[in-house]
């Protein structure tokens, strides 16, 4: 027992708490979120970035073109100026490149420090002109493309600039690097906001996970009060939702059942206890009797053994209820079906009961019909009928009245025992079939028994799937009722 428990309790300790599971829960679905918002931030502010950047581009190389051709027409000869003036305007890097990437304008010398980084434009050109031999079946002369220096470009092929007949070219770039830093400060305001974000989500979680686990925390401990014996707990406590409610109504549902059987079982054992006691202790005084006084006389001691025999059958008798009802309800005791005469059977049954009505006034009135024949286990209908009416025969009124009816009802046979009792009260019918259950009225029982007839009964007929029941009325008796199958007509 030991070595048991203490495998148990390692195995809870090993085992995470509902708690812990949810607070890790949220905090790693809060964790993804702001993962998932950096990693889209940072590609929607780089996406936006360079979709402005080549639409202000390609926005500032057409003005620039066209108003380099108006220069030219005007007779403007400073083309190096010109450019450095727009480059100045528009922020970009403006130049004119011949077709070996020769840079014409503006001159070297006249550049500014930011526009003499990254003029060589030997491999540059070559991108340039492949892509204008590209857009000329589709855009003319101009293109606007990303470089892979990381800037973007315009170019467009420009009338001769240099000697007679040279190709020269129009080359505008914006550099995109600007981004970068931009995407940094996204990037820090991220990290900030993932902390407190991460913060946030851990006080959150925890008030959250906690919340949820209360009621079954709460539910556990009166669980454990209820499995200690006391069923005054209840489980509906704070409302925490529908779910949590119906469980509590569920548990509760269970208790009240618990306390029910076990209040059965106590006057179960108290009515077994007695009925044991009393047969016990009349065996006991009855042998003593033959013993000490009625050993040399043949008439009392036959009599006073008659009394120990009938005490042992009775004893007998309960404890086959008890042991009948632990085996048809575990189904250990297989039926075995057949066709027979169930009207013939009644009428058997009903014979077991004639010593009544010669001793103790009794009346049996019967309306059974003749060659009703069923399919069904003999031996355990025949334990139906005869609980069926000693019940009647224990709760029957003054007038000592009984009412056995066996009727063809179409397909069907009608079996049916009345009294003319006190009735029972709407409230204990569903309760009548349950394995203990004794009606707290007192009355008197010529048939013996332990309070598990009807129970036994009920166990029976589903195992046969026989439809049954029970309609009363208080102050007008009770009738108990059986279909039974038709065969053979």
């Amino acid at each position: 027992m030991g070595k048991l428990r203490k495998r148990k309790n390692a195995r809870r300790r090993k085992s995470t708490s509902i708690y812990f599971m949810l607070w890790t829960t949220f905090l790693l679905f809060a964790l993804a979120i702001v993962l998932l918002f950096s990693f889209s931030q940072n590609r929607v502010v780089r996406q936006t970035y360079k979709e402005t950047i080549a639409r202000e581009l390609a926005k500032s190389g057409k003005e620039i073109q066209s108003e380099l051709v108006l220069f030219e027409q005007a007779g403007g000869r400073d083309y190096g100026g010109f450019l450095i003036s727009r480059t100045q305007k528009y922020d970009v890097r403006a130049f004119i490149l011949k077709a070996d990437g020769t840079l014409l304008f503006p001159n070297l010398d006249d550049l500014t420090p930011a526009l003499s980084k990254d003029v060589d434009f030997a491999e540059k050109i070559v991108r340039l002109k492949e892509s204008l031999r590209k857009a000329d079946a589709e855009t003319g002369t101009a293109v606007l493309y990303e470089d892979r220096s990381g800037e973007y470009v315009y170019g467009a092929r420009l009338p001769s600039f240099g000697e007679e007949g040279e190709e020269t070219y129009l080359y505008i770039s914006r550099s995109l690097k600007i981004s970068e830093s931009i995407l940094s400060g996204v990037r820090s305001r991220t990290v900030l906001l993932a902390v407190f974000v991460m913060i946030l989500s851990f006080a959150v979680a925890g008030s959250i996970s906690g919340m949820l686990v209360k009621p079954i925390a709460e539910m556990t401990e009166k669980a454990g009060a209820l499995a200690r014996g006391d069923f005054s707990v209840d489980f509906r406590g704070t409302d925490y939702g529908s779910e949590v409610t119906a469980l509590a109504d569920t548990l509760n549902y269970a208790r009240d059942e618990l306390s029910k059987t076990d209040r059965m079982q106590k006057e179960l054992i108290a009515n077994v206890s007695h009925d044991f006691k009393t047969p016990l202790t009349m065996i006991k005084a009855y042998a003593s009797m033959i013993k000490e006084i009625s050993g040399g006389n043949p008439e009392k001691r036959e009599k006073h053994a008659q009394v120990i025999i009938d005490e042992a059958d009775r004893l007998a008798s309960l404890v086959n209820d008890v042991l009948d009802l632990s085996k048809i309800s575990s189904g250990l005791d297989v039926l075995k079906l057949e066709d027979y005469d169930l009207s013939a059977y009644t009428l058997e049954v009903l014979e077991k009961f004639g010593y009544l009505a010669d001793t103790q006034g009794y009346h049996f009135q019967t309306d059974i019909e003749s060659e009703l024949f069923t399919r069904a286990d003999p031996a355990k209908i025949g334990q139906v009928l005869y609980n069926l009416i000693g019940n009647a025969v224990n709760y029957t009124g003054e007038d000592k009245t009984v009412r056995v009816a066996l009727k063809k009802e179409g397909e069907k046979i009608l079996f049916s025992v009345s009294d003319s009792g006190k009735g029972i009260k709407k409230e204990e019918l569903a309760s009548i079939w349950e394995r203990y259950y004794r009606s707290a009225d007192a009355h008197k029982r010529p048939v013996k028994g332990t309070g598990l007839g009807l129970s036994i009964v009920k166990t029976i007929l589903e195992r046969h799937r026989f439809r049954f029941g029970v309609e009363s009325e208080v102050g007008e008796g009770s009738t108990f009722y059986v279909l039974f199958p038709l065969v053979g007509n």
